[in-house]
């Protein structure tokens, strides 16, 4: 490991079948008034909800209910979100609920007493807060962002056509959370798998750069290996508790910041599938197997040509070791004895379609609403970043665009 870092995570977590018991000694710590952050209402549905007010209740909490957190959250119901919290005075925001309601709690905690409109100062200048921060609490109950162990905060604004993400310091970061692997049996089929790929990719997010001997790379591997397991598993018997329940702590994991630990980082992935998704409104995790393929050949391949920049056989050699230590293909596999690494790097993503194919993901932009029309506007929305084996030129976004359609 080549580089210095400080690491900190303050969340602190309940984990099992009866981990929602832990909750009332958590809102002790709090006062009065809790904004019940939700969704749609399947916990009302599933009985969720029924037993989060109860503690709730118990604890002699005034609750102020906050529903309709839809999956990309907007900048229009943060400001309504703000409104209530700031109505109510509220103490904290409880989160019920998966990623984009905890995306959106953190987003409201940041914004209540910030005198600046949030979207210009969280999502345009990037600034961080200088105001007081509302703690936020989380019950989840769908897996696959990892913000229930992290700062991350990502918002969508329809008007810009831009989801854009904001990774807040430890002071954001949830102070609880609640992991009951039992609360995400009741998914559907489309979400868990969406939720598992958007596990692995960001996984892969944080392995695809850098060009030393890392201990995080080697956590990566091992957790990539488990949630391929698991989610075969469950993508049989989505009622299989021991295969959702590692998939839940595998995704905690895959980006609570342990692994980016000493790592540039890529994200190329996630900027181009967040683009998308403001166009189309896509399930994340959908719109992410839908560009990450062309994304990846064409890391590859620019690796392997000619004109292949400094990172290129960083590149080449890190993709060949996924291939090897992931999906068990080896540079020595050929029917002579062996293959080139490039021929194995190609070889690994082609092991990550057929078991992304496998689960039922969306292979294609297409099919989630995107169209040849909506390209450029998608490219300009596409944030361009540094910390990959290449750095793309808007040409280049847009060809990979087009190879996702």
């Amino acid at each position: 490991m080549r580089g210095s870092f400080t690491y900190c995570n303050p969340t602190k977590l309940y984990f099992g079948k009866n981990a929602l018991q832990k909750l009332a000694g958590e809102l002790d710590k709090y006062g009065p008034n809790v904004q019940l952050i939700y969704g749609g209402g399947s916990i009302k549905k599933n009985g969720i909800y029924d037993e989060v007010v109860e503690v709730l209740k118990g604890c002699g909490k005034n609750v102020v209910e906050d529903g309709g957190v839809m999956p990309n959250p907007t900048v229009d119901k943060l400001r309504e979100g703000v409104q209530i919290a700031r109505d109510n005075d509220v103490d904290l925001l409880l989160a019920v609920g998966g990623g984009s309601c905890c995306d959106y709690a953190k987003a409201v905690s940041v914004s209540v007493k910030c005198d600046d409109d949030p979207w210009e100062k969280y999502y345009v200048r990037f600034e961080e807060p200088d105001c007081e921060i509302i703690p936020v609490g989380c019950v989840l109950t769908m897996v696959g962002t990892g913000s229930e162990m992290n700062g991350g905060a990502v918002i969508t604004n329809h008007e810009t056509k831009q989801k854009i993400g904001h990774v807040f310091g430890t002071g954001v970061m949830p102070k609880f959370t609640v992991l009951n692997p039992m609360y995400t049996l009741s998914l559907p089929h489309y979400q868990m798998v969406a939720g598992i790929y958007d596990i692995f990719n960001h996984i892969c997010e944080q392995y695809f750069s850098g060009a030393d001997d890392n201990v995080s790379d080697y956590l990566s591997e091992g957790l990539m290996r488990s949630l391929i397991h698991s989610s075969r598993i469950a993508n049989k018997d989505p009622q299989d508790y021991e295969a959702r329940s590692n998939i839940m702590w595998t995704a905690t994991w895959a980006l609570n910041t342990l692994l980016s630990r000493a790592k540039t980082t890529d994200w190329m992935v996630h900027m181009l599938g967040q683009a998308a998704g403001a166009y189309t409104d896509a399930t994340h995790g959908m719109t992410l197997a839908a560009v990450s393929l062309p994304y990846y050949r064409y890391l590859v391949q620019s690796a392997s040509g000619e004109d292949a920049g400094p990172g290129g056989e960083a590149c080449i050699a890190k993709f060949a070791r996924f291939a090897k230590e992931v999906w068990g293909v080896s540079a020595e596999d050929g029917n002579d004895g062996q293959i080139s690494e490039v021929e194995a790097a190609f070889a690994g993503i082609d092991a990550m379609e057929a078991w992304m194919k496998e689960l039922g993901l969306v292979m294609n932009l297409t099919e989630l609403g995107a169209s040849e029309g909506m390209v450029e506007g998608i490219a300009d929305s596409t944030i361009i970043l540094k910390g990959g084996y290449k750095v793309l030129t808007r040409e280049e976004v847009v060809e990979i665009l087009r190879q996702s359609l």
